[in-house]
């Protein structure tokens, strides 16, 4: 392995990026190193560190959506008002049985949630991926706060199925899971968020 910098630094952080996207999709977020990215990338593994820091922030910089949110979430969010909720439930968990595509998604929560750094990264790219677009395909005043509360609502399934494993969710058929989720989802999108006082 070669130490200290690359020859041609400018292309260093560019190999590092390129092995860490490779290792980080066909090993996964906890079966990946920084040394064996490095080792791939012919650095040091101090290069790696200096360039992003942490595994955690090495992991948001090449983290690719399991879809193209540009192509989804139009389908998704603009069609009939009134299927919105299980739309987004289907794509949600055909995404979450897939084991590549959740092992990606659990990559992201668990680095959001292990760095303050991590969670910044995530929460920009959410925004601007997913947010924003979505928020503008609702068209309602309060379309940021919606969006929002589903994404917590995805966390929140995303560790107590997959992460913590609790029962019975965890076991639930996926179909169950989409009839489960589907109607919070749907009002969280189109229904009233404050429940009338009167």
């Amino acid at each position: 392995m070669t130490r200290g910098r690359r020859p041609g630094q400018s292309g260093t952080r560019e190999a590092i990026l390129a092995a860490a996207s490779r290792q980080f999709s066909e090993r996964g977020y906890d079966r990946t190193s920084l040394r064996s990215i490095a080792s791939e990338a012919g650095v040091d593994p101090a290069l790696v560190t200096h360039f992003f820091g942490s595994k955690q922030r090495l992991f948001v910089e090449v983290v690719e959506f399991p879809f193209d949110p540009a192509e989804v979430l139009p389908r998704v969010l603009a069609g009939d008002p009134e299927g919105i909720g299980r739309r987004l439930a289907e794509l949600l968990v055909s995404v979450l049985e897939d084991p590549q595509a959740r092992a990606r998604v659990l990559g992201v929560v668990r680095a959001a949630a292990s760095e303050p750094e991590a969670a910044r990264m995530v929460r920009e790219l959410l925004t601007r991926e997913v947010w924003a677009p979505g928020a503008a395909l609702l068209g309602v005043e309060d379309a940021e706060l919606r969006m929002n509360l589903v994404g917590s609502q995805i966390v929140g399934m995303v560790m107590a199925r997959y992460v913590v494993g609790a029962e019975p969710l965890a076991s639930l058929p996926p179909e169950e899971l989409v009839d489960a989720i589907g109607p919070t989802l749907q009002r969280y999108l189109t229904g009233p968020l404050v429940s009338d006082p009167r």
